[in-house]
């Protein structure tokens, strides 16, 4: 393999982080929200949330892809195909984050509500303050290991067009006739990207409950 093979890869590589931000980072957001509408009372938008988390959870990735990517220009919405792909991503991204978080949230001992409301905090309050921070540290090891499964994902993208890690791969090793040795090398690639992502989230696991006393 030369250093043009390699770069090629790297290229590759380039798109695999980019979808993984665009995903996770456009989840967060909307994640956050699907969670608080999991856990409203009210029953109309609760059920919108757990609808929006059961289509997600309940279809394939690829599928979803193929949805946006090409059901946008059906309905007269001419966007980037990155764009598309990255919207996919991060409706899929926002589902998953939203049941992880929703968990997180009903894992809170009830008794910290209910202190809240004898002490008049508002709702925004006793989420801001009291709810959500230690939502964050209970879901911290399932929000990071959902992250490391986005990253694997991106690999679908390639069905719809982009050439990102393994598409880059595949592509490579069809043209030096060396699979074993190309797709050597995108393992550690993908190792390289995910094997910190978690001992980043061990990391802030050990450290949280120190920086909430």
């Amino acid at each position: 393999m030369t250093f043009a093979d390699f770069t090629f890869l790297l290229n590759g590589l380039k798109w695999t982080v980019l979808l993984t931000a665009i995903g996770f980072i456009g989840g967060i957001p909307f994640g956050l929200a699907v969670a608080l509408a999991r856990h409203s009372s009210n029953r109309v938008i609760c059920s919108i949330a757990r609808a929006w988390i059961g289509l997600f959870q309940g279809t394939p990735l690829l599928m979803q892809l193929f949805v946006v990517y090409f059901g946008l220009p059906i309905l007269g919405l001419e966007v980037a195909p990155w764009l598309a792909v990255g919207m996919a991503f991060t409706a899929h991204a926002s589902a998953f984050l939203g049941d992880i978080w929703r968990g997180a949230i009903e894992a809170v001992p009830r008794g910290q509500t209910e202190a809240c409301h004898a002490l008049g905090l508002n709702y925004r309050t006793t989420m801001k303050e009291i709810i959500l921070p230690q939502a964050f540290r209970l879901s911290l090891p399932a929000t990071i290991g959902f992250l490391v499964q986005l990253v694997k994902g991106t690999s679908l993208s390639a069905i719809v067009g982009f050439v990102e890690l393994s598409r880059s791969g595949q592509m490579l090793s069809n043209l030096i006739y060396k699979p074993l040795l190309v797709f050597g090398v995108v393992g550690i690639l993908y190792f390289i990207i995910c094997w910190p992502v978690s001992l980043i989230g061990r990391h802030l696991e050990k450290q949280l409950p120190a920086s909430s006393r």
